[in-house]
């Protein structure tokens, strides 16, 4: 489904959504706790995510007997295609889970409400939670989503296949040469893939330019900025490179095997050693790939002599639409995710490290390895990264889903096009949607 446009969000946004919702966590008044009340809340991620999720928010209806949940899930992808269709019909949950990426896309269209009201009465208490955690959350100086969890791009280690390989497990500090030659090695060594999806990623593509310090759309979002597309080419030659050695899944399989579930991943059937995923997503990725496994997370690759690809991330927050009516009792509730030790117990930093400080120190001694693994590694990320870019522009959605996806790295990965026409026709139409008018 395209995304809506500026005139439909604005005309959506006045409209209430059916099942209004509500919490009844650290209310101010007992008239509010008394009164029952549906909170509809969304969210998407793997099968471990929703378990974790569901466990907590049935905690919170035992807590508070007023308060009932109804609650969607789904896979990243199908998650932005539904949100769009209730926006559509003015029927957006209360509190939804929230991208980075989406930020300035829901500001623009007046989908989210600030949240500063909620801060500042202490209703969420960010009080001790330090400013870097908090700041990823706000456009245009305005709080409008709260962060789950940090986190960083990262690359998944399958110890034992490297064991088995007799491969050395790579630096921190390794290269995208290094990473070529290591899947390579894997794949030789194993007759498995060295590595698994999704190296083809728009997030990839940004990486590889944070890498030599640029950021790839410009200031006001209206165009890309970088102006060689060398980088980007170099990096498209080496997955076709690896893609015919038989070392990493063809697009063709990514696309027929793949739909963002974590259980389809390589790495978890045992079918590759490396995995490409955000860091919190470790902890999904280990639990579906079964007991007896050991795994541990490196940087991303980085260029020859360059800078870290690497830059510390909300892993996903939590927002309050504007469809919602009950906003005081739903940013309880996200205060609840937030703060609740016990909460935290059941969650087990799945979304990423917690921001609040009495948490992580909460957790440590509960942590299994792979937890524990993440922790280490966003500490990590924190001492050795560059600065976190701005959020996406408006048009982001569309350009990905017109032309980075379908154009480029299908085009390229397909055989379609070379990558040097794949560069070109990123700048030549990606150009086009973002200059549009929203």
């Amino acid at each position: 489904m395209r995304p809506l446009l500026r005139r439909e969000f604005l005309r959506l946004a006045g409209l209430t959504a059916a099942g209004a919702a509500a919490s009844g966590y650290a209310l101010t008044t007992p008239a509010l706790a008394q009164t029952p009340m549906t909170l509809r809340i969304m969210w998407w991620g793997s099968k471990n995510r929703h378990d974790r999720t569901i466990k907590v928010l049935e905690m919170y209806q035992a807590q508070n007997p007023g308060i009932k949940f109804t609650y969607e899930f789904t896979g990243f992808n199908d998650y932005w295609t539904r949100l769009a269709t209730q926006a559509a019909g003015g029927n957006l949950p209360d509190i939804i889970q929230q991208d980075y990426a989406r930020l300035v896309e829901w500001e623009a269209n007046r989908l989210m409400v600030p949240l500063d009201d909620f801060v500042k009465d202490g209703t969420i208490n960010l009080s001790r939670v330090p400013k870097v955690s908090i700041d990823g959350g706000r456009v245009n100086g305005k709080l409008y989503a709260v962060n789950l969890g940090n986190n960083s791009q990262s690359i998944l280690l399958d110890t034992d296949a490297f064991k088995r390989a007799g491969i050395p497990l790579p630096d921190q500090k390794w290269t995208w040469q290094d990473f070529e030659q290591t899947v390579l090695a894997l794949h030789q060594k194993l007759g498995i893939f060295g590595a698994g999806f999704e190296l083809s990623d728009q997030q990839i593509w940004k990486s590889v330019y944070i890498g030599i310090g640029q950021w790839v759309f410009s200031r006001d979002g209206r165009s890309l900025a970088v102006t060689d597309d060398g980088p980007f080419v170099e990096h498209l030659k080496m997955l076709l490179r690896l893609q015919k050695a038989g070392a990493i899944p063809s697009r063709q399989q990514e696309i027929s095997d793949y739909n963002s579930n974590i259980e389809a991943q390589p790495i978890v059937q045992g079918k590759a050693a490396i995995s490409y995923q955000w860091s919190n997503q470790a902890v999904a990725e280990a639990a579906a790939g079964g007991k007896g496994r050991t795994f541990k997370l490196v940087h991303l690759p980085r260029p020859k002599g360059g800078k870290p690809s690497n830059y510390l991330k909300p892993s996903q927050f939590f927002s309050i639409t504007s469809h919602s009516k009950h906003r005081k009792e739903a940013a309880a509730v996200i205060d609840f995710f937030t703060n609740s030790i016990e909460a935290n117990r059941v969650l087990m930093a799945e979304r990423g490290v917690p921001i609040a400080p009495k948490v992580q120190e909460a957790l440590k001694p509960l942590l299994q390895p792979i937890e524990l693994e993440t922790l280490r590694y966003v500490a990590r990320v924190q001492t050795d990264s560059s600065p976190l870019p701005p959020p996406d522009p408006q048009a982001f959605a569309a350009f990905q889903n017109n032309v980075f996806d379908p154009l480029v790295r299908d085009g390229v990965l397909l055989e379609k096009i070379s990558p040097e026409e794949g560069a070109k026709v990123l700048r030549a139409e990606g150009n086009k949607v973002l200059a549009q008018k929203s």
